[in-house]
């Protein structure tokens, strides 16, 4: 089963994780910069470990080169 969240990425940050957000996203801060494709890297990353799940489970549908991306999580 997928399911597709809105997540907000925060690069370089000082203090990374995956947080709810206000708006009903999740925050997902990372200490990569955004540059040659390293934050979505890193945002993959704590995704697949905050939902428990493999790297390959975990896919940037929408957004690539933006700051909010729509992810489909395979369980």
């Amino acid at each position: 089963m997928a399911m597709r969240i809105q997540v907000k990425v925060t690069p370089r940050a000082k203090q990374p994780g995956v947080t709810p957000a206000a708006d009903g996203t999740l925050a997902v801060k990372v200490r990569a910069p955004a540059t040659d494709g390293r934050a979505n890297d890193a945002v993959i990353e704590a995704l697949a470990a905050h939902f428990g799940v493999p790297r390959r489970a975990v896919t940037i549908v929408h957004g690539h080169t933006s700051r909010r991306k729509l992810v489909e999580i395979l369980r």
